[in-house]
């Protein structure tokens, strides 16, 4: 495969706000009898109120939002699910199928909750590749028997920069690269190893290069664009695996 590589809980605003007002509500009206020149102060009482109560909306209104953003993630990540679903990793879809699916990336990468994803524990493990848009990985002008019919896999381990693509049935092919930060999204990639069958190793002439754009990450979800634009979307199956030094 190429490789192209607020928490608080939700009751402690409300009861900071909450417990700002008095336990006596009705005090808020209160006046004296012997006085009848209260207006003002009444005035003053009822402005602060509602000045307060403008905050609480606030408040409250910020949290609705939170859920709405989280709850359209997950759509978003179903619609993507179900919409790559009959596409057999990419290779049995049309010009069409590939721009849905491409529109819908976009719509989850534009709220990637990881904006430094190098420098996130998240990327760690084996992801298994369930669609993706690079020929060199599908195959599809080869036979169907000829193509890779097993799962794909592809690891990355940030703090030691290494990264690895596992192929299973039929060919089980291999390959290990060394990974450079370009910035905090961006690395180029450097294959070093190749192993034909998982079992002969062959040292890289120098040409395997390329480079990953992780531009979504969460715990079970990345999505990554290559050099040369193709569309990588992987789940995670694997956070503890290392890849070979």
């Amino acid at each position: 495969m190429a490789l192209c590589v607020p928490t608080a809980t939700a009751t402690l605003p409300f009861k900071c706000i909450i417990d700002s007002h008095s336990s006596k509500p009705t005090s808020l009206f209160s006046f004296s009898p012997k006085k009848l020149n209260t207006t003002p102060h009444l005035n003053l009482i009822l402005q602060v109120q509602v000045a307060d109560s403008g905050k609480w909306r606030n408040m409250v209104s910020f949290f609705p939002g939170f859920l709405t953003k989280g709850s359209d993630v997950q759509k978003l990540k179903v619609e993507l699910y179900e919409a790559i679903a009959p596409l057999d990793r990419g290779a049995e879809a049309t010009p069409e199928d590939q721009q849905r699916v491409d529109q819908i990336a976009r719509k989850l990468e534009a709220v990637n909750p990881v904006k430094e994803p190098l420098k996130s524990g998240l990327l760690n493990g084996k992801w298994e590749l369930f669609y993706t848009t690079s020929q060199s990985i599908l195959q599809t002008q080869r036979p169907k028997l000829l193509r890779p019919n097993g799962k794909i896999y592809q690891a990355i381990n940030v703090d030691t920069l290494r990264a690895q693509n596992i192929e299973t049935w039929p060919f089980y092919n291999q390959a290990t690269a060394n990974l450079v930060p370009l910035n905090s999204k961006r690395v180029a990639v450097k294959f070093d190893f190749f192993k034909i069958a998982s079992l002969i190793p062959i040292k890289s002439p120098g040409s395997g290069r390329g480079q990953l754009e992780i531009t979504y990450l969460d715990e079970d979800l990345r999505i990554s664009r290559g050099n040369r634009g193709n569309l990588f979307i992987l789940k995670m199956v694997d956070p503890s695996y290392r890849v070979p030094l």
